[in-house]
């Protein structure tokens, strides 16, 4: 079995479990997610920080159940965090104290650096921008990570949060402008080098907003993680949140299990976003879970994945590769680029995907794994489902809909349809599926032979030193997207 580990995090709002499962030394995935809206810190604000005995006892019974399920699922290790609503209370030693009697579970208590510091690790890890602020919005504080060219340079924890915001402000009905000096006044602490265009938003109430700005802007891929927004176009929107009544925010199609918190939450994002002068959000589906569990994962690395893996796309080919899928990997990647050098030098194509076109091509034979019937499609959604982590949307759309175009190189209208939003023009889509397709089809009917390509007199040749009978007939039904011939010179 694949090494397991569990990552419990302890919030003031909720706890939450994840078991990640490593399928390589650098592939890794997420096998199960459980979730208590335990609110440990109720009623702690008010009461001088003390835990109180309802939080205690729902805190207590999800670690209980959180306990069962690692065992169920034979994790070999166990990191159990906590945050703010721990770290403010004179009584938090009786509660971990507890915990480890009774569950044999042993809370670390984080500050909030340190939990800023572990988004950073999981945003530079697992998201594509290097240039940025991270702000994570909890129920007791609001953490931060700089991060300049791919570098964590300085992490701060604010002493706002939601369940904070709630108890001081709107459950009194005291006006949002109070509530909004109150963020101001913490706000004024945070050094002045905390200026970035691009924010991350982490947290449960940055995970609603996306939420909610996907289904108002008929977003076609429901993926939060990587979900960008100019916060311009959508400001006016997220303030009518906040200062509309408990009741009517079933009006904005949000869960209900976020009513009691979002708009605190967003209020606190915000100001913050405000004050850092940020213009484009990035939404994050990874924090504090994951940058607890890569910092264990990646020790060896220095935690970082090495520059020419990605974890998503690694643990897809450990999952469904085939033999050979893994024998042919390099040799399509190389044929795919020379394809497109040749191209793209005697066509006028105004981009080439390079990164997208190779990662296409290594992830080829993944849909096999699952039947040779209609592989290309397994491959599509595969693609679309799991590649998750450092990608962009755009790029994951497009080497999805790569997968998808099979031997053919046709591209469904239905899909094309769907995604046009996000994907390049039709013209550049036709030449990169025209050169995935004649990739695969060669490394399909080549059988070990040593090829090469020439291009003269509007004419691609493929050259090589075995026969390519079945090559040949598959070359007829492969749509080009512009007037040139291709010839096969094989020995016969």
């Amino acid at each position: 079995m694949h090494k397991r580990t569990a990552i419990i995090d302890i919030g003031s709002n909720s706890a939450r479990l994840a078991i990640y499962e490593q399928s390589s030394r650098y592939g890794f995935k997420l096998i199960c997610e459980q979730k208590s809206k335990v609110r440990i810190g109720e009623g702690a604000y008010n009461n001088g920080g003390l835990l109180q005995p309802v939080g205690i006892k729902r805190a207590y019974n999800a670690l209980s159940s959180f306990k069962q399920t690692i065992e169920n699922y034979k994790a070999y290790k166990i990191i159990c965090v906590a945050t703010s609503a721990l770290r403010d209370a004179p009584n938090s030693k009786d509660f971990i104290q507890l915990i480890k009697d009774k569950l044999k579970l042993d809370i670390k208590v984080i500050d909030g650096k340190k939990e800023a510091y572990y988004g950073g690790i999981a945003t530079l890890n697992l998201l594509t921008k290097k240039d940025l602020i991270t702000v994570d919005i909890g129920g007791g504080s609001s953490d931060m990570t700089l991060i300049r060219n791919g570098r964590i340079e300085d992490t701060y924890s604010l002493n706002l949060g939601t369940v904070r915001l709630k108890e001081l402000f709107f459950d009194n009905n005291e006006k949002i402008e109070e509530a909004k000096e109150f963020i101001k006044q913490e706000l004024s602490n945070l050094p002045k080098s905390f200026k970035q265009e691009t924010v991350v938003a982490i947290g449960g109430s940055a995970r609603t907003i996306a939420n909610v700005i996907i289904q108002r802007s008929n977003y076609p891929l429901n993926k939060l993680h990587g979900f960008k927004y100019r916060l311009n176009e959508y400001e006016e929107f997220l303030d009518s949140i906040v200062s509309s009544n408990m009741d009517n925010l079933k009006s904005f199609e949000i869960s209900p299990d976020r009513y009691d918190t979002i708009r605190e939450g967003i209020l606190i994002f915000l100001e913050i976003a405000k004050h850092i002068e940020a213009k484009n959000v990035i939404t994050s589906g990874v924090g504090v879970r994951e940058g607890v569990f890569l910092t264990h994962f990646l020790k060896n690395s220095n935690l970082k994945f090495p520059n020419n893996i990605n974890p998503s796309m690694q643990n897809i080919l450990d999952r469904f590769n085939s033999p050979m899928g893994v024998k042919l990997a390099s040799q399509k990647r190389q044929a795919i680029k020379k394809l497109a050098e040749i191209f793209s030098s005697n066509f006028e194509i105004k981009k080439i995907y390079m990164q997208e076109l190779q990662n296409a091509i290594t992830m080829s034979e993944i849909g096999k794994n699952l039947t040779i019937y209609k592989a290309h499609k397994h491959s599509f959604y595969i693609a679309l489902e799991e590649l998750n982590y450092g990608f962009t949307h755009k790029q994951i759309i497009l080497t999805a809909l790569l997968l998808r175009v099979g031997k053919k190189a046709k591209i469904k209208q239905s899909v094309y349809k769907k995604f046009k939003s996000i994907l390049p023009s039709k013209n550049i889509l036709k030449w990169h599926a025209f050169l995935y397709s004649i990739t695969l089809s060669i490394f399909e009917f080549s059988d070990d032979a040593k090829i090469r390509f020439k291009f003269t007199d509007h004419t691609l040749f493929i050259i090589s030193d075995k026969p390519l009978y079945l090559l040949r007939e598959v070359l007829k039904e492969i749509e080009k997207p512009a007037d040139f011939k291709i010839e096969v010179i094989d020995s016969k």
